[in-house]
């Protein structure tokens, strides 16, 4: 059966069983307040993400089994990300993911940053979730310098999230991509532990095997903006760790080693030395000096920088010990200080981003919403032309010290998922850098295509469902916890992804099985398992539909 067919047979199915809505008679009537509202669940359009929005489409099927009214509302991606990031208030649920990424090798930022209730008001945690019980244990596994006890405090971690269901974790996806190897020597492809192919080693050591010395790349999405103080998506990472450096990155193997740090050095559990290489210097040809280094921590640490605040919690201060050293002090140990703090914050140029930050102060505005400022990195590329929604080019840096073996990288945006399989096999694209198609459909060309070689990796990211909690029904945990059991991820496995995915019941990946904690209960799922647990939480169902319990009333917003 193909991969379509299976989707197909799998909906139906869906369908079929969401006609079984219960009606409950006039006794449950008697007993029950208000009638939950409409849900929203916000999603790619099945354009630029074909697995989420099918995703979105299951559960939604499933979620009319309680008895709830569920809207999907497809969204384009940038204002799907203005609503859910920038106007926490409004939204019910949303599909979301995070992307694999190598300082996300060290679970530190999803422990702590997803969920510490510091990063609520403009952070990562923009689900809104507070725990005191979390916040101890997320505190308390970076203060942990013994890997065996930290590890079993990040098991704790896992264990509270299950519990308190802020998301429903549904997948790790199985990454494909694939590259030519008639144009690159496979050798100098590097795969990465939980982000494949498509990584910073294989962008700055891929060696051309004949004339062809440009690399070109793809994203299913458009770019959201090339900055060096903001998060976005996956493809806008990709640029910005190339076009500016970092004083730490994280090896082919996930550990933290020297970069634009010709040395870093724990001299004790609060004390770090820092020596910065030499002759260091930015694209338009001043030197990247110590000073630079210090001012970048610095603005990473401003409330203007919400996204990289939380790296720079722990430190207390950074003193100059010599014309090309510094010392980090920090308030207290951490662990994964070198991963998520020296391995996170780029360089940049204090001159140019000195006056934009002063001009920020006494307005609402971040450093984010600027977008207006000059590309000028360290980094092994320097920009060429950046048009977000069709192409970005960068070009070799050949007064790096690391410069690439090839001379420009082109990322090209390409929605439509047949395309860029004909690209790939015309030799338009020579590095297929994400994949949201059929999988057999790949295969199938890396089978037939001699010069096309494909690749497979589990992510350190995971595909999810993120529930509002600041807004009823869903700042109530029971009520997310059923939402979440209803949801049968191995259907979504095999329906949305194709088979390529494994089932996720926490933020941190079976790519990293240190951390992950693969002995976690799994919980009961199924929709009779979440029917229970909604009437334990006192939720009722009348004539098909789900109330609260008796008394309970929703004050609604215009439109709901």
């Amino acid at each position: 059966m193909s991969y379509l067919s299976r989707r197909q047979a799998l909906l139906a199915g869906v369908a079929a069983a969401a006609v079984g809505v219960g009606v409950v008679g006039p006794a449950s009537a008697q007993a029950a307040g208000d009638r939950v509202r409409r849900i929203v669940l916000l999603s790619d359009t099945q354009g630029a993400q074909p697995q989420a929005f099918q995703a979105a489409q299951l559960i939604a099927q499933v979620w009319r089994q309680l008895g709830l009214e569920v809207e999907v509302r497809p969204t384009a991606r940038q204002q799907h990300s203005q609503i859910v990031w920038f106007e926490r208030e409004r939204w019910d649920t949303t599909m979301w993911r995070m992307v694999g990424r190598p300082e996300r090798s060290d679970p530190d930022e999803l422990v702590f940053n997803l969920f510490h209730s510091s990063t609520a008001p403009r952070g990562f945690n923009f689900v809104g979730f507070t725990s005191p019980e979390y916040d101890r244990i997320a505190e308390q596994q970076r203060q942990t310098v013994d890997p065996a006890a930290r590890q079993q405090l990040i098991r704790q971690a896992q264990a509270i999230v299950s519990r308190e269901a802020p998301y429903a974790f549904l997948v790790h996806p199985n990454t494909l991509q694939a590259f030519n190897q008639q144009v690159w020597n496979p050798a100098s492809i590097v795969t990465q532990k939980g982000v494949g192919i498509r990584n910073f080693w294989t962008f700055v050591g891929a060696e051309p095997r004949g004339a062809q010395r440009t690399m070109i790349i793809n994203s299913g999405t458009v770019l959201q903006g090339i900055h060096p103080l903001w998060i976005a998506g996956a493809p806008d990472s990709w640029m910005n760790e190339l076009i500016w450096d970092r004083l730490v990155r994280i090896g082919p193997d996930g550990l933290p080693q020297p970069w634009a740090a010709e040395s870093f050095r724990f001299t004790n559990d609060t004390t770090v030395d820092v020596t910065i290489r030499a002759g260091m210097t930015f694209h338009d040809g001043r030197p990247v000096t110590l000073d630079d280094v210090m001012y970048s921590f610095d603005i990473a640490s401003n409330e203007k920088a919400p996204m990289f605040r939380p790296f720079m919690a722990d430190v207390e201060r950074m003193e100059r010990t010599g014309e090309r050293s510094l010392r980090f002090h920090l308030r207290r140990a951490n662990a994964a200080f070198a991963t998520t703090t020296l391995g996170r914050v780029f360089i940049v140029p204090r001159a140019q981003w000195e006056p934009v930050l002063a001009g920020l102060q006494g307005r609402a505005d971040t450093l984010e919403n600027v977008r207006d400022q000059p590309m000028v990195g360290s980094g092994p590329f320097r920009m060429v032309r950046a048009r977000l929604n069709e192409e970005v080019v960068i070009e070799r840096n050949p007064n790096h010290w690391a410069a690439p073996k090839f001379d420009r990288l082109v990322l090209r945006v390409i929605p439509n998922a047949e395309a860029v399989i004909g690209m790939m096999r015309s030799g338009e694209l020579n590095l297929l850098a994400e994949y949201q198609g059929d999988p057999d459909v790949l295969e199938q060309l890396g089978r037939q295509t001699p010069a096309i070689r494909v690749t497979q990796e589990t992510d350190i990211g995971m595909e999810y469902l993120a529930f509002n909690n600041r807004r009823p029904p869903f700042n109530n945990p029971a009520f997310r916890a059923a939402l979440s059991a209803a949801i049968d991820r191995d259907q979504l496995i095999n329906a949305a992804w194709g088979g390529f995915a494994v089932r996720s019941v926490s933020h941190v990946s079976p790519a990293l099985p240190f951390w992950n904690a693969a002995d976690m209960p799994a919980p009961r799922t199924g929709v009779a398992v979440a029917r229970e647990m909604l009437a334990s939480a006192g939720f009722v169902l009348v004539q098909g539909r789900l109330h609260y319990a008796a008394g309970t009333t929703e004050t609604l917003r215009p439109g709901e």
